[in-house]
């Protein structure tokens, strides 16, 4: 489609996602005080932004250009592997950062 034809799908798309976004952000400021969540929802809200990042990042390493990439020569996916047993072992994000960005950059240079 031209992108004359995609202009009121666009706008209602973005109107639609404003609204659901204020609705969500908004519902806790606006519920009465004595309203309170359930203590396992909110053991559960504690993961959230955690689920959040492994979801973006695992899209970028395993669908970058939005088709499935899991290959020998995905430089990314080996430097995630890389990171995630460092901090698995020392729980350190400095040392994880640099060995995920070493290896990283070492099978970039070197393939």
């Amino acid at each position: 489609m031209s992108p004359l034809h995609d202009w009121p799908y666009l706008v209602a798309a973005i109107a639609g996602l404003t609204v659901i976004t204020v609705a969500t952000r908004t519902s806790f400021f606006l519920l009465p005080a004595r309203f309170t969540l359930p203590a396992g929802i909110e053991r559960a809200l504690r993961y959230a932004p955690a689920c959040a990042l492994a979801a973006i990042v695992a899209q970028g390493v395993f669908a970058p250009e939005q088709r499935p990439f899991i290959s020998w020569y995905n430089n990314q996916m080996w430097a995630l592997l890389a990171g995630s047993l460092v901090f698995a072992k020392t729980r350190n994000m400095v040392a994880t950062i640099t060995v995920g960005m070493a290896v990283f950059t070492v099978l970039r240079l070197w393939a």
